[in-house]
């Protein structure tokens, strides 16, 4: 294939550190994580890039964010690739989970954590990250488009083009 790719890094929206949770991996949104993550969803959709496959970690709060980017969507939830391998993961990790990705999947909706997010962000956009905005690189619920190469196995350092970042605060509420 000689289509490029483009890869949607989200990092999960805010968490409640406040809930009778029993584990890290158990932790819900909070408030703002809820109103947050469909916001993604609806800018997604309003841009036009729903994705072909969506991938994401099995904890509680990177379950409720991609069930809500992906409503908007019209994404079938059903079809979301839960792999555990996602939480608290390093790059190298997470270059084989989209190594498994679908040869035939276009745009892919990778939704995780940090610092493993990040660390393959800076990793694929090399020198096209530039300056983080607002400091940090992936704050919850932000969302980073990377035009990649057309082979999801073939990932190498500073091979895509961040085409976009967005913060749900960027976006204005309706």
């Amino acid at each position: 294939m000689n289509d490029p790719r483009e890869l949607l890094i989200l990092r999960h929206a805010k968490s409640a550190w406040d809930t009778p949770a029993e584990t890290d991996f158990d932790r819900p949104l909070n408030g703002r994580g809820k109103r947050d993550a469909p916001r993604i969803g609806d800018w997604l959709h309003d841009q036009g890039l729903s994705p072909d496959h969506v991938v994401a970690s099995p904890a509680r709060r990177a379950r409720q964010t991609a069930r809500r980017v992906c409503r908007p969507l019209g994404f079938d939830l059903d079809a979301i690739d839960w792999q555990p391998r996602i939480y608290l993961s390093s790059l190298p990790t997470l270059l084989d989970v989209l190594a498994a990705c679908p040869a035939t999947a276009q745009r892919v909706l990778l939704v995780g954590h940090n610092p493993g997010l990040e660390e393959l962000l800076e990793y694929l956009g090399g020198t096209s990250l530039g300056p983080p905005p607002g400091g940090k690189r992936l704050p919850t619920a932000t969302i980073a488009r990377l035009a990649l190469p057309d082979d999801w196995c073939r990932l190498g350092s500073g091979c895509g083009q961040v085409l976009a970042w967005v913060r749900p605060r960027d976006l204005v509420a309706e």
